[in-house]
């Protein structure tokens, strides 16, 4: 959840110029915002399990897509055929009503595009080359039109048919349509998804927001026409997973909807909209529904075991059926990998592994999570890095020939990276002893995620059980599992507890805390609640009850502070805050908070620019405020298609020998920190630590600074950073993992230095921007000298005033009162800054 507040401006200077972004997200050919949302909840995505399916004509077969490749399996056999194989991705069938083809959406070469599969010969047919991204293909009855998804017309979701010869281009049939509505999540653009066929092919059954601000929309028919005519039969929020399909008689429409609920179940309503009633019900998702040709049966997707399966209901009766591949026959020559990871003594390593063909796609045993990175670098690779979580030992079938086994355990361990030769029907065994390069529990350093969300919304199931062991293997110490909405619903609400999760252990603490959503203060993490959970979840929701803007983060850190919890800022930026830049309102309240001392920490590493926060995070060290720098993912590990995993980035913080959440928070708290994605830092100043203060008389002084570096891959930059500029620079030599050295530090006046540590461009398996570590500040007060900075504290100034403007002009609020009492929360905040700009 990334909160853009500005557009980029001229200085500082801390940004080098060699950093330019290799690395860039997956389908950049759709233009919508929030893509971590879209890419996983819509577009298809490689799953162990089941993802899709499509009903033979007699109803007696399935065809659909798993472990991202085609399946062909009888209704009551185990054989499953495979169809499709090779270097991309297979998903979202469609069978001919013919029986002949199948038509489905293939990702690779950085596009979806739309084929179709001959049953007979086995050939398959590019039926779309617009280089964008086609999805949901399906048949008209008659079989002479084929409906999809496209973003080929301006990088927005349409509806587009085509006939299956493809000898003309597709006609788009949906209406370009800026609906001009503050939406949040979604574009200001209506689009368009999900379409499904009416039994005589005059009409489509469709999903958009048209005219509506939350979700993706309702149900709308609409005449197959350009420009057709259409009604909407009903609104509901959907979040991208609805997927309507039309009965065969025409008299019903089954989708997936969370209506009233936290998990997505099967749904029934009149074609002619109506109340709809759930066909099925459960604490986890039922997606992806397909009426028998018959209608009789409907076939669907669930994660109710965690993982995706995909099983058959009788309409009547409600009877179910799984639908198990426990035969598989490959396509092509195939055999079986083993893999086990060990440590030195030979006791089985919890690790994430990825196993790749030379094309860089992806396999994974049949019972693990299949995960994915959200962007690559197309220099170096084809597809975006593949990867599953193992308790040390993985058996995995593979193509025959050459493959390639990456592993990765957190920063203390080393990667290893080996090639291995899979015989065509036989087994290949790897045995891999994962090295450790440093034991930071034994110096009392503890390192944790403060930014997890186990649920929302992806395509499986957690539990706070897979979450520990997703944890394990990044070699996490303690989770922060922010427990926060999801549009109207709250996945996890019901693990909230102010105590440890039952899961934890003496090394290894899950704590259930909140993130607090609004649509214009910016997010905060609330962890150590102490009694309850903070409702309403959100605010600044336009058309809702909780549209006003009266609950500001300074209100909700009060409410937490009470409880004892300590308040954070979370993933603040990507791209340069500006205050000078009127283009669009500044509502951002972090330094409104730090100001008036309602902020603990700030996520100076997160789902955000690293170096880009560093900036806002010197600036406001730079005004005399005292500001750890923690670290969290914004993890979703019940996605397939993620930004890293739990403790991608991660804070080490200094607690002692034993594990325990409180002083875990009070170290956090006191800056006993550093924070990282791979290199591990050491620093001290005069033999202080970090987090200490130190106090010198005035006059000149200079300060011996001690600093190390062990990484598992390679670091280009180590500095010492003093009151925001590079005051010395670190040599790194040879593999650039390691250094140790003494720097003598000149100091005249107060300030504040910290060791950072990054690399100019991304290094695969740390799944981030680059490769980035930085400790926490080590204050010096010189005589009686405060930390000041005249240009920063205007700087915030200007900031604040922009708020205020914004403040003044919006109409979000009940009456005027509500108004008022932002506007003297923020003038105190103006106050404070105004002062330290005048050095006070």
């Amino acid at each position: 959840m990334v909160l853009f507040v500005g557009a980029q401006h001229a200085a500082p200077l801390l940004i080098p110029p060699c950093l330019q972004a290799q690395r860039a997200p997956v389908l950049q050919q759709v233009a919508l915002p929030h893509a971590y949302y879209w890419r996983e909840m819509y577009v298809p995505q490689a799953t162990s399990g089941p993802s899709a399916a499509t009903w033979s004509p007699d109803g007696t077969e399935l065809i659909y897509s798993m472990q991202g490749s085609l399946w062909r399996q009888r209704i009551g056999s185990q054989a499953a055929t495979q169809l499709t194989s090779g270097p991309a991705y297979d998903y979202q069938p469609d069978w001919s009503p013919d029986g002949r083809t199948v038509v489905f959406a293939r990702y690779a070469h950085d596009a979806i595009e739309l084929q179709v599969l001959d049953l007979a010969s086995d050939s398959v047919t590019p039926l779309t080359a617009n280089g964008t991204v086609n999805l949901e293909p399906r048949w008209s009855p008659d079989g002479s039109r084929i409906a999809f998804v496209s973003s080929a017309y301006k990088g927005r979701w349409h509806i587009f048919v085509l006939s299956p010869e493809g000898a003309k281009d597709p006609v788009r049939l949906t209406e370009d349509n800026d609906s001009k509505l503050p939406r949040y999540y979604y574009s200001k653009w209506d689009h368009y998804i999900s379409p499904a066929w009416s039994p005589d092919g005059k009409e489509i059954i469709l999903v958009s927001n048209r005219g509506h601000i939350h979700g993706t929309g309702g149900f709308w028919r609409m005449e197959v026409r350009p420009g057709g005519a259409m009604r909407e039969l009903r609104y509901e929020e959907t979040t991208w997973k609805a997927r309507p399909d039309w009965s065969p008689d025409g008299t019903r429409v089954v989708y997936s909807s969370y209506l009233g609920r936290q998990w997505n179940q099967l749904w029934l309503m009149t074609s002619e909209g109506g109340d709809p009633f759930p066909l099925t019900y459960g604490d986890f998702d039922t997606t992806a529904p397909r009426w028998s040709r018959d209608g009789s049966r409907i076939a669907f997707v669930s994660n109710e075991s965690g993982n995706t399966s995909l099983s058959v209901i009788d309409v009547g009766g409600g009877r179910k059926e799984p639908v198990e591949a426990r035969e598989r026959h490959y396509r092509e020559p195939v055999g079986r990998l083993r893999v086990s990871v060990v440590d030195r003594a030979g006791r089985p390593l919890s690790v994430r592994i990825s196993v790749t063909t030379a094309e860089g796609r992806g396999y994974a045993p049949d019972d693990a999570w299949r995960h994915a990175d959200e962007a690559f670098d197309r220099s170096g690779r084809q597809f975006e890095y593949p990867y599953f979580h193992s308790t040390g030992s993985a058996e995995l079938t593979v193509p025959a020939g050459r493959i390639h086994v990456a592993v990765w355990r957190g920063p203390e361990y080393r990667v290893a990276r080996v090639d291995v030769l899979v015989p065509a029907g036989q087994r290949a065994t790897q045995r891999i002893v994962l090295e450790r390069s440093d034991s930071l529990p034994g110096r009392g350093w503890w390192s944790g995620d403060v930014h997890v969300h186990m649920n929302y919304g992806g395509a499986y199931r957690n539990t706070p059980r897979h979450l520990a062991f997703q944890a394990r293997a990044e070699d996490l110490h303690v989770v922060e599992n922010l427990i926060v909405n999801k549009e109207q619903r709250i996945p996890d609400i019901t693990y909230f507890r102010a105590d440890p999760d039952p899961v934890s252990t003496p090394t290894f603490l899950l704590m259930h805390a909140q993130e607090f959503h609004t649509s214009v203060w910016g997010h905060v993490g609330l962890l150590g609640l102490g009694s309850h959970y903070l409702l309403p979840e959100y605010a600044g929701y336009p058309n809702t009850a909780a549209s006003s803007l009266a609950l500001t983060n300074a209100v909700v850190a009060d409410l937490a502070h009470a409880q004892g919890a300590v308040v954070g800022y979370v993933h603040p930026f990507d791209t340069k805050p500006d205050p000078a830049d009127t283009t669009a309102p500044l509502y951002y309240e972090l330094p409104v908070d730090v100001a008036l001392g309602k902020v603990d920490y700030l996520e100076v590493m997160g789902y955000s620019d690293h170096l880009i926060t560093s900036e806002i995070w010197y600036r406001l060290l730079n005004c005399g405020f005292r500001l750890p720098a923690v670290a969290g993912t914004d993890a979703f590990p019940n996605f397939a298609s993620l930004r890293g995993p739990p403790g991608l980035v991660r804070v080490f913080v200094q607690s002692g020998a034993q594990l325990d959440h409180r002083r875990w928070l009070a170290g956090l708290k006191a800056g006993r920190t550093f924070v990282t994605n791979a290199p591990l830092l050491e620093f001290s100043l005069a033999g202080h630590a970090i987090g200490d203060e130190m106090r010198l008389s005035a006059g000149s002084h200079l300060l011996t600074a001690r600093v190390g570096l062990r990484s598992n891959v390679p670091v280009d930059h180590l500095e010492i950073i003093g009151n925001g500029k590079v005051v010395a620079t670190i040599p790194l030599r040879g593999d650039r993992t390691t250094a140790s050295d003494t720097v003598s530090i000149p100091v005249r006046a107060s300030g504040w230095y910290v060791l950072r540590a990054y690399s100019d461009r991304a290094e695969l398996p740390v799944l981030d921007l680059y490769p980035f570590a930085s400790t926490s500040p080590i204050f010096v007060r010189v005589g009686a000298q405060p930390i000041r900075s005249v240009d920063d504290a205007t700087f915030f100034v200007h900031w604040v005033e922009r708020v205020e403007a914004a403040t003044r002009a919006s109409t979000s609020w009940i009456n005027p009162s509500e108004q008022n009492e932002v506007l003297r929360t923020l003038a105190q905040a103006r106050a404070v800054f105004e002062a330290r700009a005048l050095g006070q």
